[in-house]
């Protein structure tokens, strides 16, 4: 998929409040080296280095438009494309800290146990991912996608990302590797301006794989249909705004 960094960066404050929640368990007094893997526009980033000093931290984003928005931000920093399904660093590292981007990966749980070795001792993977694909804001994009002319783009194979597994499975994976396994939830409730809020958000994430199966040709139809669903399933709160239920996955990984 093609990102935007702009569309991303429309909810900068919700987005980075999981990241800044992740960093705070993060068990380190201090780093020599720090990656935030899937670093998208720097936000994340720019977190780590407020905690830490630039000093030893860099990014890794497989979309151009977000690197090219990283780089600007923090122009200071290194920051390189790379397949988090393959990338491997070149030296043990302190912190690998990943806010909402492995929930791409179908097989991340492998990827988790091969970055273990890619620590240095006592050093942390440190991980949050959307874990939401139950709520509403998801289960219309499918009933949309199987609702409207466009319907036969989706029949062979689903635009609907892999369900996170359970949080047993990371724990009984990492644990061989790890002196300590944190697994938690937590779900945030983000008040919105209105349903229009909602669709604009997730068409910087969720909804993205399902326009680009639609094509321009069925983009707005489709859109219109997205948010006729929304309004329905997001009432008005008494001040006129809604409130978008978020659950989130969190993982904190520290290597004996």
């Amino acid at each position: 998929m093609a990102w935007s960094a702009t569309q991303y960066l429309k909810f900068e404050d919700e987005r980075s409040r999981p990241a800044r929640d992740l960093l705070a368990q993060v068990p380190l007094g201090s780093i020599r080296a720090a990656i935030d893997l899937g670093c998208g526009p720097g936000n994340s980033t720019e977190l780590i280095v407020e905690r830490y000093g630039p000093e030893g931290v860099s990014g890794l984003d497989s979309d151009a438009d977000m690197l090219s928005a990283a780089r600007k931000r923090l122009p200071n920093l290194s920051f390189a494309e790379a397949d988090l399904s393959t990338w491997r660093p070149d030296q043990p590292v302190d912190l690998l800290f990943a806010n909402a981007v492995f929930q791409w990966l179908p097989n991340h749980v492998d990827i988790f146990d091969r970055m273990i070795d890619s620590l240095a001792p006592g050093g942390v993977l440190a991980v949050q991912m959307p874990d939401n694909l139950m709520e509403p804001v998801h289960l219309l994009m499918e009933e949309t996608a199987h609702a409207g002319p466009w319907k036969k783009a989706f029949e062979a194979r689903s635009a609907r990302r892999t369900p996170l597994p359970a949080p047993s499975a990371y724990y009984d994976r990492l644990t061989r590797k790890a002196a300590r396994v944190e697994l938690w939830h937590t779900i945030y409730n983000h008040p919105m301006a209105d349903a229009a809020a909602i669709v604009e958000w997730v068409k910087g994430t969720g909804l993205m794989p399902y326009l680009n199966r639609v094509g321009d040709e069925h983009r707005d139809a489709f859109l219109a249909n997205y948010h006729e669903a929304i309004e329905k399933a997001y009432p008005r709160m008494m001040d006129g705004r809604v409130l978008l239920r978020f659950p989130r996955f969190f993982l904190i990984a520290v290597k004996h």
